[in-house]
């Protein structure tokens, strides 16, 4: 091979390689939006809220690093618990979506904070069953409520989202009701964590952590609360 061929090559390798081992943005930039005109009721106790929005690990790995946030659980919600796994729900024929399960302390945090910090840095509410790289109904946008208030809360934020025009498409966020969430495998539990060097993390998912911090710093804890540590002191 001559010289100049393998000149180009290195250079492109090494492009490439820098791309994936110091991201500049995510895949979706982070859009800056109002708080919720209408939140949920002050609570006691933990409450639970299950969103989806593309790959669930960087969905997790956001609220992982959100205070108020007591566990945040990747898996599956929309379809039934025999094709609950990884492997079937990939196909895209299942009707599950990869969801992340939240138990939250409502004194810490409320569910319209929640879901602004869903539209505002973890995942672009615009895109039709798909999230940057990833296609397919497993990786649409998706609200599955657990009350009728956390339903009127989500369609007066999308609705009061829409009218205000922040986003340069409408938002295509499905809300529905929560029948029955699935916990992913273990391997797929703190992987934003275990796996801060992956390319697909560290090009898709550090840079939606780090606007966490940037635009919700009031909201934002640096130690993140695994699903590991809490399996841990139960």
């Amino acid at each position: 091979m001559r010289r100049p061929a393998i000149l180009s090559l290195l250079a492109a390798t090494t492009a490439l390689t820098l791309a994936f081992a110091a991201p500049s943005r995510a895949a979706e930039d982070a859009v800056v939006i109002p708080t919720p005109a209408m939140d949920a009721a002050p609570a006691s106790g933990i409450q639970t809220a299950v969103i989806a929005g593309g790959c669930f690990w960087g969905v997790q790995g956001v609220f992982q690093h959100t205070a108020g946030v007591v566990n945040a659980v990747s898996g599956y919600a929309g379809g039934t618990k025999a094709t609950a796994d990884y492997q079937t729900v990939s196909s895209g024929r299942t009707g599950h979506a990869e969801a992340v399960e939240i138990k939250y302390d409502p004194k810490k945090i409320s569910y319209g904070k929640i879901l602004q910090i869903y539209f505002s840095v973890a995942h672009d509410p615009t895109q039709l069953n798909r999230q940057g790289p990833d296609s397919g109904t497993q990786y649409r946008s998706a609200i599955f409520t657990t009350s009728d208030e956390q339903k009127k809360v989500a369609e007066a934020y999308i609705a009061q989202l829409n009218g205000a025009k922040v986003f340069n498409k409408p938002i295509v966020t499905k809300i529905g009701a929560l029948e029955a969430f699935y916990p992913a495998e273990a391997y797929h539990q703190d992987y934003l964590t275990l796996h801060p060097n992956q390319p697909y993390i560290a090009y898709n998912d550090l840079p939606k952590v780090e606007n966490l911090k940037k635009l919700f710093a009031d909201n934002y804890i640096e130690k993140p609360t695994l699903v590991s540590a809490s399996k841990a002191t139960n």
